[in-house]
């Protein structure tokens, strides 16, 4: 495990927050709900029909003893969830609706953590981006200030870390959203022990390019840094120019950044995920996200291709979240 990695997991195992696997029966998942638990971490709650889980488990010699199971279809605080439910989606669900998507496992975990029974969730090993994420955006929101969520990496090589966004989400932002997205990787990024020095990234430094691609970077960092003025926010930038002192003294030798930016935000999602898929392919780092950040409480989505030790690590990673939210709401 990576000295971030064993960083986190010091200090989540101070608090053991309770964290939702909606995807009981899946093999990565119980092999990483045993692990989790076993190393007294966190608390995880597999979601599912208990009897199916358990038969999985037997059926590839997992020991899942002392692991939570919680069945939507036998839940016994379901009329309390239900009408819970329907209160926050404000008309949009019956009774009867709400009944019939509370049997949905990503949706009865996210009412977990809406209602404070868990302290977030981690799905998407056998389900898509949107199965995850759109119960999150339906029930627990996203922070005041912020209209949408983003995805971001924290980007790992020996004692480096920087983290980039949006790699995940948000296709064309404008500014007033990309300046959201700065304003919420930087705070993503406090969480990892990372003083953010953000950077907002262009073809071009400092106006010596002019376009409407330029424009809107311009204007989005003018908006994250008024929003924000205690955050060390600058740009727009290209790569070299945010990274690289030598190259930040001749291009914006004014900047606050000094080349010594840690927190990359792209102008676009096909910007960014080409970006960190370089840096992890051709430099070497491990990519660990996509972190979804703005929501008032943690929920992160897993590639399908993962496996039992990305599990383990997406789970810690929302553990802290969790964690560093309530800290920062007293």
């Amino acid at each position: 495990m990576s000295d971030l990695f064993a960083e986190i997991k010091k200090q989540v195992e101070k608090h053991q927050p309770t964290i939702v696997l909606p995807e009981g029966t899946d093999e990565r998942i119980l092999e990483a709900a045993v692990n989790l638990k076993k190393d007294k971490v966190v608390e995880p709650i597999l979601i599912g029909s208990e009897e199916e889980i358990t038969e999985k488990a037997e059926e590839l010699n997992i020991n899942i003893q002392g692991v939570k199971i919680m069945d939507p279809s036998s839940y016994d605080g379901m009329d309390e969830m239900v009408a819970s439910f329907v209160e926050r989606r404000k008309g949009k669900e019956t009774d009867e609706t709400a009944r019939e998507k509370l049997v949905d496992v990503n949706y009865f975990g996210t009412m977990l953590v809406y209602m404070g029974k868990a302290d977030g969730l981690v799905s998407g090993a056998a389900h898509s981006t949107g199965d995850t994420v759109r119960p999150a955006l339906q029930i627990i929101k996203t922070q005041p200030g912020i209209k949408r969520t983003s995805g971001v990496f924290v980007m790992v090589k020996d004692d480096k870390k920087f983290v980039f966004g949006d790699c995940a989400i948000n296709i064309a932002p404008n500014s007033e959203e990309l300046a959201e997205i700065a304003i919420a990787t930087a705070e993503t990024a406090k969480v990892f022990g990372i003083d953010p020095k953000v950077a907002m990234l262009s073809f071009s430094t400092k106006g010596s390019a002019s376009s409407i691609e330029t424009q809107k970077v311009s204007e989005a960092t003018k908006l994250a840094q008024t929003s924000r003025p205690d955050l060390v926010i600058d740009g727009e930038f290209q790569f070299d120019a945010a990274f690289v002192p030598a190259v930040a003294q001749k291009k914006a030798p004014d900047s606050p950044l000094q080349g010594q930016a840690n927190v990359f935000i792209f102008p676009s999602l096909e910007s960014g995920n080409l970006g960190y898929k370089i840096a992890q392919r051709l430099g070497g780092y491990d990519a660990i996200g996509p972190i979804l950040q703005g929501l008032n409480k943690p929920v992160n989505d897993l590639s399908r291709g993962c496996n039992a030790a990305d599990v383990y690590k997406l789970s810690l990673i929302t553990a802290m979240q969790a964690i560093n939210q309530t800290v920062t709401s007293k």
